[in-house]
């Protein structure tokens, strides 16, 4: 005897709040179970958010059609972005640049120094590979 089965439309709202919690964190076998749908579909639903946006999340059927935007419209900056806006966001951005390759310097002389120093401790524990020797560093004994 086979089961007929009736495929259930969502909405677009519906897999809007259901990718969002489980974006949000939520176990996502439990969320299944409790809005009745495959994980399968939650993990498809997310995976078309994040390449298409909401508007790729549509339901079933015939898509809209959508107009078209001119190649020469789309190329040209929005009418509200004056030059001088503009300057002061690239040296903004300029400026976060600096202060993130500073940042990366120190980091990278603190990785420097940790490999150092765990290359000394490491000599030192290989130290006594004789037979009844201890193989680590003596303990501290406080």
């Amino acid at each position: 005897m086979s089961k007929l089965s009736t495929a259930r439309v969502f909405s677009r709202d519906f897999k809007l709040s259901a990718v969002g919690r489980m974006l949000a964190g939520e176990n996502v076998s439990a969320l299944a179970r409790e809005l009745a749908v495959l994980r399968k579909d939650l993990y498809v639903w997310r995976d078309r958010l994040r390449s298409g946006g909401p508007e790729a999340l549509r339901s079933r059927g015939r898509p809209r059609k959508v107009p078209l935007t001119t190649p020469v419209a789309a190329s040209r900056p929005p009418p509200d972005r004056r030059p001088e806006a503009a300057a002061a966001e690239l040296a903004a951005a300029r400026q976060r640049i600096a202060e993130l390759e500073a940042k990366i310097g120190r980091q990278a002389l603190e990785l420097d120094f940790f490999q150092q120093a765990l290359r000394q401790v490491g000599e030192v524990r290989r130290g006594n590979d004789k037979p009844g020797a201890t193989p680590s560093t003596p303990s501290s004994k406080r």
